[in-house]
């Protein structure tokens, strides 16, 4: 057991009154003992369920990204280089992951994305290496077969597994506490590969804003968040939604409208190869088709900076304009 540790817990569990925050360095001192295996397990469950419970501050959150960055595997220091990072950690539940064709269009335009995820125990929900095997499409699990998939197509997904195992264990502590902690949080922010934009989606109120003020403190440009469909980095085209982005340290809103004047229908199941028909221009989906639009134009409104009105109308573009060969499995 870790005294020192303790003294944390002592610290942030002393209730609303007498707790107290931590600060950036103690943040991120605590976490690195965490992700060193320095402390107990029920030290770690402590520590994690009080934070859950009276909320990380962005200051912590800081400490805590900074100190998850330290223990990225070392072979992502070889990796080539990466224009917008997407940490999709929701998984889907009502709708099919349209982010994917999102992607897929803009690294027809030569970007480079590199997308990573997990799958939390338990769930029922659809996650990104299922539909990447649905597809037929490998899974990259090291630092040269993401940059032989980056070369070949523009874009991979890799699992948090093969990035961070110390804090893909804690996601997977979920299956004890049937509780998310803040390693989901900061598995969304981890951007291990270093690109220049990273877009973060999450489901609840609040957090959205929060991504950008860690971002400020963690001295990271080109960082924006949303309210995705279910916590997904993805447009829910039914609502309008508010964009919150860091860039060169200043934090900006941009307000998205709807795309739909109407709520369609949710598919009765979750069927990944659905979504090939309407990439190959050979079936209509309304939901699908403004997802994927209004995904690519926060992409763009990120990278670009482009005004809002603009980036959806060029998003049209890079939709209507893409070469609709869909890629062959491996």
């Amino acid at each position: 057991m870790s005294a020192k540790f303790s003294e944390i817990i002592k610290l942030i569990g002393k209730g609303k009154k007498a707790g107290q925050y931590l600060t950036r360095e103690q943040a991120r001192e605590a976490m690195s003992q965490v992700l060193r295996g320095e402390v107990t397990p029920e030290q770690t469950g402590a520590f994690l369920m009080l934070l859950r419970v009276r909320e990380e501050s962005s200051e912590e959150l800081a400490g805590f990204l900074a100190a998850c960055r330290e223990h990225v595997i070392p072979a992502f220091d070889s990796i080539n280089h990466v224009d917008l990072d997407l940490g999709c950690y929701a998984g889907k539940r009502r709708h099919l992951p349209w982010l994917v064709l999102a992607v897929m269009a803009l690294a027809q335009q030569g970007y480079k994305i590199f997308l990573h995820g997990t799958q939390e125990p338990e769930s029922q929900r659809l996650y990104l290496s299922a539909v990447w095997q649905a597809f037929g499409w490998p899974v990259a699990t090291t630092v040269a077969q993401a940059n032989q998939q980056l070369a070949e197509r523009g874009f991979c997904y890799m699992d948090l597994h093969h990035i961070h195992p110390a804090l893909y264990d804690l996601i997977q502590l979920r299956r004890l506490f049937s509780l998310r902690s803040c390693a989901n949080t900061l598995s969304r922010m981890l951007n291990p590969a270093g690109a220049p934009y990273s877009l973060h989606g999450v489901f609840h109120r609040e957090f959205d804003a929060r991504h950008a003020e860690v971002a400020q403190l963690a001295g990271d440009s080109g960082v924006a968040c949303f309210r995705g469909d279910g916590g997904e980095v993805e447009v829910s085209p039914e609502r309008a939604f508010t964009l919150y982005s860091c860039f060169d340290g200043q934090l900006v809103t941009d307000d998205f409208p709807p795309l739909l004047t109407r709520t369609q229908t949710k598919p009765r199941a979750l069927e990944p190869q659905q979504m090939i028909p309407l990439w190959r221009g050979e079936a209509d989906d309304i939901y699908g088709e403004a997802a994927v639009i209004g995904t690519i134009a926060v992409m763009l409104r990120l990278t670009e900076q482009l005004p809002v009105a603009e980036s959806l109308e060029k998003a049209k573009t890079v939709w209507e304009s893409r070469d609709r060969h869909w890629p062959e499995p491996v």
